[in-house]
């Protein structure tokens, strides 16, 4: 005789996921923007947080809340770095979620949940990789690496994970090769929060155009300045165009992009030495990196 247990096992998981989905989608919505199609949540009364990627550069954004109203969207600010855009829309009457930074591990059953119109969508599967703190390819600062394993649809992009138990504990978004990951609960409230405050994320600047050259002698990489802003913290270092920087606060480039990469918010107003070379002739200078100009 079989035995039933297994199969009452089973509808009471998928009861609890079923049930978790609804519970969360109440502040779940739809993100309209030119030719795109994504979605969002409630991160504050009248504040809504989505995928900075799946928002379109310009033109209008609404909003299809679980009550089926669209209401118009302003864009408060967006941070390409971390994935992260911030919206407001008065009209929306939907519960703010909370989220919830845990621990998590390789294998845990997760749960992505986003919105078609006024209805949910939902994808389960499981937590299939969780790493410490990382840097984008854009230089943003994600408090750590959770990647999901299951089948997200484009339109669930800026939606929310969560855990069988409901709890939401992040974004979810495409990252290389559609892998999808999740964009921490502490990354997404120090940055909407920012965003919030100062509409922008600081960037550090040089006011420098550095293309990647090869040094004579030991086979290294430097960085020459191909263009240089007269207004900018380079020029008031005394940086020129043609110079080559061969060292940067005593240590070799490795990566101009990687360089470039890294000056994020904690970067401005710090100052770094630079070793150059002008015409054979070695010179050092102190740089103080800058906030980088909105345009």
């Amino acid at each position: 005789m079989s035995n039933p247990a297994p199969a009452g096992s089973l509808q009471q998981l998928s009861n609890a996921l079923s049930d978790a989905v609804a519970h969360v989608a109440k502040s779940v919505v739809a993100v309209h923007s030119t030719h795109s199609r994504s979605s969002g949540f409630v991160w504050r009364p009248g504040l809504i947080v989505t995928a900075d990627e799946a928002l379109a550069e310009e033109g209008e954004i609404s909003l299809v809340s679980p009550s089926g109203e669209t209401a118009a969207a302003t864009l408060v600010g967006r941070d390409p770095t971390t994935d992260i855009a911030l919206l407001r829309a008065d009209d929306v009457n939907a519960p703010a979620v909370p989220l919830q930074s845990m621990s998590l591990r390789a294998g845990a059953l997760a749960l992505a949940v986003g919105a078609r119109s006024n209805a949910p969508i939902a994808a389960f599967g499981a937590v299939s990789f969780v790493g410490p703190a990382w840097r984008s390819l854009r230089g943003g600062e994600i408090d750590g690496r959770v990647e999901l394993d299951l089948s997200l649809r484009r339109a669930g992009e800026g939606g929310l994970a969560l855990d069988v138990s409901g709890r939401a504990f992040g974004m979810v978004v495409f990252g290389p090769r559609r892998t999808v990951l999740v964009i921490p609960a502490a990354t997404i409230e120090r940055v909407a929060g920012k965003l919030q405050t100062h509409g922008r994320i600081a960037r550090g600047y040089l006011g420098l155009g550095l293309q990647a050259a090869n040094l004579d002698g030991d086979g290294g990489i430097g960085a020459m300045v191909m263009s240089v802003d007269p207004t900018g913290p380079g020029s008031a270092a005394g940086v020129r165009q043609g110079d080559l920087i061969v060292n940067w606060n005593g240590g070799r480039i490795r990566d101009v992009r990687t360089l470039l990469r890294a000056l994020g918010p904690e970067s401005v107003g710090q100052t770094v030495k630079l070793s150059l070379s002008r015409g054979g002739e070695a010179i050092e200078v102190t740089l103080t990196i800058g906030e980088r100009p909105e345009s």
